[in-house]
């Protein structure tokens, strides 16, 4: 067996044994992500999709590059999820367009008041009952649970991880001001819909779970998190 043979054997061991102890990785950010998605999606799908990151992950490793390999699996695990809902994007295209609607609507409107828009303005500017801007709300938050975290400009499996922990100075100052940005947004925010968000992100509860939390129905916690999700972009969009 020649030089070249024995480096693809020990590349081809390698990798494998990457996969067999990751596997677990796989398991665990396809249960988070899970548990924060609508009922028809399967953990069998992400399952899959996460698998394919870490086989992607396993062969493209370059452990010159600074971060450990649970770290660059982790990002190319979850992005791969990620990417596999999105092209299977069960939203039809006039809820993607409703959601334009109300996020033009609410922003015009608080443009001119300076203050959050309530729902009844919002609904009343677009010439539709108070029901019905409602369920825009819900029909669009299950296609938008990740705004907020793609407002942060997530890794995925198509953008190549950082080649080192540390970040440039330009990306650190790029990186704080987007983050004292996003926080002075949120704080602005109604105190329901920052607890909503504090509640899904941080606490990491699914919205079944803070709908009993708040003792309310869990569409109504679709709402009220596809509404902050609407201020925030649209916020941010003008930064």
């Amino acid at each position: 067996m020649n030089t070249y043979s024995n480096v693809a054997v020990r590349d081809a061991h390698r990798e494998e044994d990457l996969v067999t102890a990751n596997v677990d990785l796989v398991k665990r950010i396809a249960q988070h992500l899970i548990a924060r998605l609508p009922s028809n999606v399967e953990i069998d799908d992400l399952l899959q999709a996460g698998m394919v990151g870490l086989l992607e992950a396993a062969r493209n490793f370059d452990a010159s590059r600074g971060a450990s390999f649970e770290t660059y699996a982790g990002i190319r695990i979850r992005g791969a999820m990620l990417d596999d809902i999105r092209k299977h994007d069960w939203t039809p295209r006039s809820v993607h367009h409703k959601y334009r609607m109300v996020a033009e609507a609410i922003s015009a409107i608080e443009n001119e008041k300076g203050a959050p828009a309530e729902s009844g303005e919002v609904a009343e500017r677009l010439g539709i009952s108070i029901d019905e801007y409602h369920r825009i709300l819900a029909d669009s938050a299950g296609s938008r649970l990740f705004s907020l975290e793609e407002t942060e400009s997530e890794p995925t499996a198509l953008r190549s991880p950082p080649r080192s922990k540390l970040a440039t100075p330009e990306q650190e100052l790029d990186q704080d001001q987007a983050r004292a940005r996003l926080a002075e947004a949120i704080d602005e925010l109604p105190e329901r819909e920052r607890l909503v968000l504090s509640l899904y992100y941080e606490k990491e509860l699914n919205l079944k779970e803070i709908g009993r939390v708040l003792d309310v129905t869990e569409s109504r916690i679709c709402q009220i998190h596809g509404q902050a999700v609407v201020r925030l972009r649209g916020v941010l969009a003008k930064t």
